[in-house]
């Protein structure tokens, strides 16, 4: 758990080839608030290497202006074009790229996780999210962007921000009452 004075500045990437989200967060102790959000609009540049090189210098310039402590990047799904994959993850990775250029740590996450963080369920609809993330960072409707990107975006920052301070275990349980009976030392009251 962080402790209440940590301030720590996550930036969330939506990677795209046309529209590419981005969100920042800052999570002070156990609050989060959004900082920004946008999407880098690559739909006028016909040429996908001039595209990366966008990539590369908006992620940079984000990571400039905002000072993340750490990156949360959505991993990119299993769609059946093959090329759209390796266009995509040719986006992420200098998207990535410019993150490590500035030694960010980075943390990738699977649709699903960020969907299920944000509202409960794997398969929640983009619209779900964002109206989500609007209630949960009590944002105004000023506040939300045109494109859903830019709130994708900020999914992974958030998903980031819950993640923390919950570290990862092999044990596995079968429900509450087996998570009591194997801890009886930590269960008030016994």
């Amino acid at each position: 758990m962080l402790k209440q004075d940590t301030e720590k500045i996550i930036l969330g990437i939506d990677p795209g080839t046309t529209l590419m989200g981005y969100g920042v967060i800052r999570v002070i102790g156990n609050k989060a608030q959004m900082v920004a959000m946008g999407v880098i609009d690559l739909r006028k540049m016909p040429d996908p290497y001039l595209r990366l090189g966008h990539i590369f210098e908006r992620v940079a310039g984000i990571i400039e202006a905002y000072l993340p402590d750490e990156m949360a990047i959505e991993a990119p799904f299993f769609g059946k074009n093959v090329q759209s994959m390796l266009k995509l993850g040719r986006a992420q990775g200098v998207a990535i790229a410019a993150a490590i250029h500035r030694d960010i740590p980075i943390h990738e996450y699977a649709p699903l996780k960020i969907k299920m963080a944000i509202t409960g369920q794997g398969q929640a609809s983009k619209e779900q999210v964002a109206g989500m993330l609007k209630r949960m960072l009590k944002l105004s409707d000023e506040d939300m962007p045109k494109f859903m990107d830019a709130t994708d975006a900020l999914g992974a920052a958030y998903c980031h921000f819950l993640q923390m301070g919950r570290p990862e275990t092999d044990t596995k349980y079968k429900g509450w009452k087996d998570f009591v009976s194997r801890n009886q030392n930590r269960v008030a009251g016994k």
